[in-house]
């Protein structure tokens, strides 16, 4: 079995503008997915937005620079994401389309083991 990362991206202000049946249908289907591949996840949860980033850079002379906001500007932004055990990238991909992203979609990267 390996890992998979599973990121969710989003249009925030999309989701922004939704009615709250749309946020609460988006929740139910978190919810369901949990119960239905809850053996195959192995972590996951929802960032705050993307305004509450703050990205570090090196300076290239021993230094950092720290600005607020998203590493890069982007209409989706990452919203959240699940680490899944799956037998392949196939397996994986299956897992993944169960994610509910309805203004969005999601990522499916393998996770590199180190060491």
């Amino acid at each position: 079995m390996a890992e998979y990362l599973v990121l969710i991206y989003e249009d925030e202000h999309a989701m922004e503008q939704a009615d709250p049946s749309a946020w609460q249908t988006m929740m139910d289907g978190h919810t369901a997915f949990g119960q239905a591949h809850g053996s195959a996840i192995r972590g996951g949860n929802a960032l705050q937005p993307a305004a509450t980033a703050t990205s570090i850079r090196s300076d290239g002379a021993d230094g950092f620079t720290i600005t607020d906001g998203p590493f890069a500007e982007t209409k989706e932004a990452l919203g959240g994401y699940y680490l899944l055990e799956a037998a392949d990238l196939d397996e994986a991909i299956t897992l993944a389309k169960a994610i509910p992203a309805a203004f969005g979609g999601v990522e499916v990267r393998p996770v590199r083991p180190l060491g």
